[in-house]
């Protein structure tokens, strides 16, 4: 995050709070179709055209602490097997043995010195060669260096581990394009994992992702915690290729500082930005990240079925070396939580409007142009010849979005 880039967005968050309308240009946003929130078929083609193609946040390395350490992770839809290696690497498999599809593991997280499937007793080691098997004798052929187990695609931001189920998408960190120079400041090879919870919620995943990449509904929901701090009217916006966004909102007051983080520990390199504004990155599709000097969480949104989904909340911190982790780390996490019941609270209701004949679609305004985006990108990864006319959306902000 160079000084010039921070200038800019200074710039133009004094720009936001004065405006009295739209930058001249800006185009009108059609409606977002209301279909597709609810049609069988679109969230079918997302599903594999987008859930089962993008990279998506899986584990921190404190999760797998030592070779041997694995995790069974399923949040695609599909088991795959995360393991630490002798060697320190970072891998994934389908949790699937190659000789008739039997599980590798059953439990949720582990350490073995390697793999033995439970149903005939193939052996595989900790970088998913198959090393053994029961009866060599009655296999004609068998070449055991063909049958390892199959690769999942998993690659770090830092201490950060992402998953992508297709073996032709680009690297991670080309990915994300801008995001990892402008994360830097957070010594990501050092953060410390500290907390994870997830929560329930009775709406499709888009319903509540929404309400994540915009700040218009502070003062509706958030009029006695959120905004009682922070400038809606200020947020500048900041639109990247592949669907990524950043969202900068100033404090009220100049200086103002989290009563909650008061004393805790922060990161050495962080910059003006994040140290006096609030940011809030989306690495597309699923992960929310409202970065702070002293930690952040990744709040990562899935969906669990056409009406309900699930949004997990990591917490990160600066290395605390060999000592435990702040306490006031619990303070700020229960704080936390009550906001986000504020962002939930509706979400079922909102759920029961999307699925009646009221809802037509979304209108947007300029505040909410994050939302206008991630749904552009959907429809660029699905392809428009996989999308019935009625559902798509009009490509509009070509000319907003920031190329390197």
């Amino acid at each position: 995050m160079d000084a010039a880039f921070i200038d800019r967005v200074k710039s133009n968050v004094e720009y936001q709070r004065t405006r009295k309308s739209p930058p001249e240009g800006f185009p009108a946003f059609p409606p977002i179709p209301g279909g597709r929130y609810t049609d069988p078929e679109f969230l079918a083609v997302e599903e594999e055209r987008l859930w089962k193609r993008a990279w998506l946040y899986a584990c921190h390395v404190d999760e797998l602490p030592e070779p041997g350490s694995f995790m069974l992770w399923k949040k695609s839809g599909s088991p795959i097997l995360i393991v630490h290696g002798k060697d320190g690497e970072i891998r994934a498999f389908y949790n699937t043995c190659r000789h008739r599809g039997g599980p590798l593991v059953k439990e949720t997280t582990g350490t073995a010195r390697g793999f033995v499937c439970g149903y005939h007793g193939w052996t595989y080691d900790l970088e998913g060669n198959l090393v053994n098997l029961r009866d060599p004798r009655d296999f004609v052929d068998l070449d055991k260096s063909c049958h390892g187990l199959v690769t999942v695609r998993a690659e770090r931001l830092g201490n950060w581990v992402f998953i992508n189920e297709d073996p032709d998408a680009e690297p991670l960190l080309d990915h994300l394009g801008v995001i990892p120079e402008h994360l830097a400041q957070f010594d990501l090879d050092t953060t410390r994992h500290v907390h994870s919870k997830s929560y329930d919620v009775a709406c499709n995943v888009k319903v509540l992702l929404d309400a994540f990449l915009e700040v218009y509904h502070l003062k509706s929901i958030h009029k006695d915690t959120v905004d009682r701090f922070l400038d809606h009217r200020g947020t500048d916006i900041v639109l990247w290729p592949n669907g990524h966004s950043l969202m900068i909102t100033p404090n009220r007051r100049d200086g103002w500082v989290d009563p909650g983080t008061v004393g805790m520990p922060e990161f050495p390199s962080v910059t003006e930005l994040p140290a006096t504004y609030n940011l809030s990155y989306n690495m597309y599709p699923n992960l929310v990240t409202p970065v702070a000097p002293t930690g952040m969480p990744f709040l990562v949104f899935w969906p669990v079925s056409a009406n309900t989904m699930r949004i997990d909340c990591h917490w990160f911190a600066p290395d605390w070396g060999d000592g435990g982790r702040d306490p006031l780390w619990d303070t700020r996490i229960d704080n936390f939580e009550r906001i986000l019941f504020e962002d939930t609270q509706f979400a079922p209701q909102i759920q029961e409007s999307v699925e009646s004949p009221g809802f037509r679609g979304i209108s947007l305004n300029y505040q909410e142009r994050r939302i206008y985006h991630w749904h552009e990108e959907l429809d660029r990864r699905i392809g428009p010849d996989r999308i019935t006319p009625e559902y798509q959306v009009e490509q509009t902000l070509g000319d907003f979005v920031e190329r390197a």
